[in-house]
């Protein structure tokens, strides 16, 4: 079952309520918060590679995968392909730690950046 979502706000009356600041780790309530994620994160892949587990199992003893293929090597194109989508997921995973902006503000009237009032003649 999923616990369901509190909003920050009714989190905080919570822990008021039960007259108990939160618990902290780091001196930046940030690394506290991606911690959190990460563990999330890391839950969440230990429930899916269970899950995984169990379905070969159950495929295998149905007799719907062979084992000798599921445990075989992949071959040099299969390998290749493997390698590549893995450089495509990191590269994309850790895009944000090259601290580059992905998205560019607007131009134009509506744009935030001063502009060069324009005299008419």
């Amino acid at each position: 079952m999923k616990k369901e979502a509190r909003s920050p706000r009714r989190a905080e009356q919570g822990r008021a309520e039960r007259g108990r600041a939160e618990q902290r780790f780091f001196a930046d309530p940030a690394v506290d918060g991606l911690m959190g994620v990460l563990m999330t994160l890391a839950t969440d892949h230990y429930v899916l590679r269970d899950r995984v587990q169990a379905l070969e199992e159950q495929l295998l003893r149905s007799g719907h995968v062979d084992a000798q293929v599921l445990q075989s090597a992949p071959s040099a194109a299969e390998m290749t392909a493997e390698n590549d989508a893995a450089a495509a997921f990191v590269t994309e995973l850790l895009r944000p730690l090259l601290g580059l902006q992905d998205a560019v503000g607007v131009g134009g009237p509506f744009s935030l950046k001063k502009q060069r009032r324009r005299t008419r003649a």
